[in-house]
């Protein structure tokens, strides 16, 4: 498609069969891009049910914390994703995504197996941080195929989230040393 880029900062009127008010989002890459979408929102929304079951197993007060914390910025997640949907002329909704129920699984197994204990709070900074670096490359596809789709109206909120993904991480990393160490020293 050298030479044709789509520009979609001014909304069609027509919508296609797939509801999209967006000429280029009619596209193979646009269907593309709404399936992530639908699967991105799948996530967010488990990860708002998943959350205050590791803020329940965990032991640490600052791990506690860090979910707390999370789990208000993943209810402005979801809120952002339904955004785009509306933007795009699409119905908010998710398609079941087998990644993000495996990693939160894994995590449900770490807090059943481990408890609360400090083993237990590393193991789940641990599948905290894998859900974040699943969530970081999902928010960086969504961001590159929205530019490619000149769905620019789109990006602003995409990079949003994304770069608290990567914030989160980081913060993740941090606690994780501790935590690390603590579990550790624990049984030493």
């Amino acid at each position: 498609m050298e030479g044709k880029k789509f520009m979609a900062t001014s909304p069609t009127k027509r919508a296609s069969k797939a509801g999209s008010t967006h000429e280029a989002l009619d596209s193979d890459l646009g269907k593309l891009f709404h399936h992530q979408l639908k699967d991105t929102y799948f996530a967010e929304t488990a990860i708002t049910k998943a959350l205050p079951k590791m803020i329940k197993g965990a032991k640490s007060t600052e791990l506690k914390s860090a979910f707390e914390s999370h789990l208000k910025q993943t209810h402005e997640h979801v809120a952002r994703l339904e955004k785009i949907f509306g933007m795009a002329g699409w119905k908010a909704e998710g398609t079941p995504c087998e990644a993000i129920k495996g990693i939160i699984k894994e995590g449900d197994e770490v807090a059943e197996e481990f408890g609360q204990t400090e083993a237990g709070d590393a193991g789940l900074a641990a599948a905290a941080q894998a859900v974040e670096h699943y969530e970081i490359t999902r928010y960086g596809t969504l961001k590159a195929w929205a530019r490619d789709l000149g769905f620019d109206e789109a990006i602003d909120l995409i990079e949003k989230t994304e770069d608290e993904e990567v914030q989160t991480d980081e913060l993740l990393t941090e606690l994780a040393a501790t935590l690390n160490e603590t579990a550790m020293g624990a049984h030493a």
